[in-house]
C-alpha cells in the first residue's frame, strides 16, 4: 500500500462524483469530452482546496521580499565578527527581523504540504488510464475511461506516433499547449515576480533557463506518458498561469519588476 492511497482515492471519488454528474446532466458517459471535463473538475477542486496554502505562500514571499534588505545589511554587519557573542547576537537579530515582518519558520511547508497531492493525483490518473481501478474509480469507470478518446486518440494512448496523422496531432497539440503555457508563465508571470538581487550568478541562470526547461521536459514527456495525463497538465497549466497573472497583476512581491511596474502604473 503506498502512503498516497488515501489521497488517490479522495481524488478518485472527486473524480468519479465529477463523471456522475456530468451524465446525469445528459453527458456521454463514454465520450472523451466528458473524461477531460471530470479530469478538469478534479483539478478545479484540488486548487481550490489547496487555494489557502498557495495564499500563505504569496504572503511569505512577500514578507522575505521585505526583510531580505535587512537581512543583507545585518549579514554584511556581522561578517568579520565569528566570536561567540557576536554569533548569538546574529542569531537574535536575525529572529528579530523575521518576527518583525511576520516571516514564517515553516520556511517551505506550504510547498511542501502540496507536493504529496500533486503525486496523488499524477498517480491517481496514470493509474485509471493504465486500466488500474483507484477507490471510487471502479472498473466499469476506468473501462470507460479506457475507451474513451479525443479525436478518435484514446485517453490511455501513449506516444507521438500511433493511428495516423490525427494521433500525432492530438498528442503533440496537449503536450504543445502545456509547454507553451508553461513557458508563459514562467517567462512572463513568475520571472518578473521574482527578486534576485544579490542571488548567486548561478540561481539567477537557472531563472533564465527555467521557462525553457519547463517546456522542454513537458515535450518530452509527452511521448511517454497517456493521452489522460496530456489533458490532466494542461488543465493544470491553465490554472497556474491565470493564479500567477493574478498574483503578477494585483499582488507583486515587493522589490521585483512587477512590483515596480504596478508602483510606476500608480503614479501615472
Amino acid at each position: 500500500m503506498s502512503p498516497l492511497d488515501p489521497l488517490s482515492h479522495a481524488l478518485a471519488a472527486v473524480m468519479a462524483a465529477a463523471h456522475h454528474t456530468s451524465t446525469a446532466l445528459g453527458a456521454d458517459p463514454d465520450s472523451g469530452a466528458t473524461w477531460a471535463l471530470c479530469i478538469a473538475a478534479v483539478v478545479v477542486v484540488v486548487r481550490l482546496a489547496m487555494l489557502p496554502l498557495a495564499v500563505r505562500g504569496v504572503r511569505l514571499a512577500h514578507a522575505t521580499a521585505r526583510a531580505r534588505p535587512h537581512l543583507r545589511e545585518l549579514t554584511d554587519r556581522y561578517r568579520e565578527r565569528r566570536d561567540p557573542d557576536s554569533v548569538r547576537e546574529l542569531m537574535a537579530e536575525r529572529r528579530r527581523i523575521a518576527d518583525e515582518h511576520r516571516m514564517s519558520r515553516l520556511g517551505c511547508l506550504p510547498l511542501l504540504l502540496q507536493m504529496p497531492i500533486w503525486f496523488a493525483l499524477y498517480q491517481l490518473v496514470g493509474d485509471v488510464a493504465a486500466g488500474s481501478p483507484v477507490g471510487a474509480m471502479d472498473s466499469p469507470l476506468v473501462a470507460s475511461l479506457g475507451t474513451a478518446g479525443l479525436l478518435g486518440v484514446p485517453l490511455a494512448e501513449r506516444g507521438y506516433l500511433g493511428a495516423g496523422p490525427a494521433h500525432l496531432a492530438v498528442v503533440a497539440g496537449l503536450a504543445g499547449t502545456a509547454a507553451l503555457l508553461s513557458f508563459l508563465t514562467q517567462r512572463y508571470l513568475v520571472a518578473p515576480n521574482s527578486v534576485l538581487d544579490g542571488a548567486p550568478e548561478a540561481m539567477v541562470r537557472a531563472q533564465q533557463l527555467l521557462p525553457v526547461l519547463s517546456a522542454a521536459g513537458l515535450v518530452a514527456a509527452g511521448g511517454v506518458v497517456p493521452v489522460a495525463l496530456l489533458v490532466y497538465w494542461v488543465c493544470s497549466q491553465v490554472w497556474t498561469l491565470g493564479h500567477s497573472a493574478v498574483v503578477w497583476r494585483w499582488f507583486p512581491t515587493p522589490g521585483s519588476p512587477a512590483a515596480a511596474r504596478r508602483q510606476a502604473q500608480s503614479e501615472w
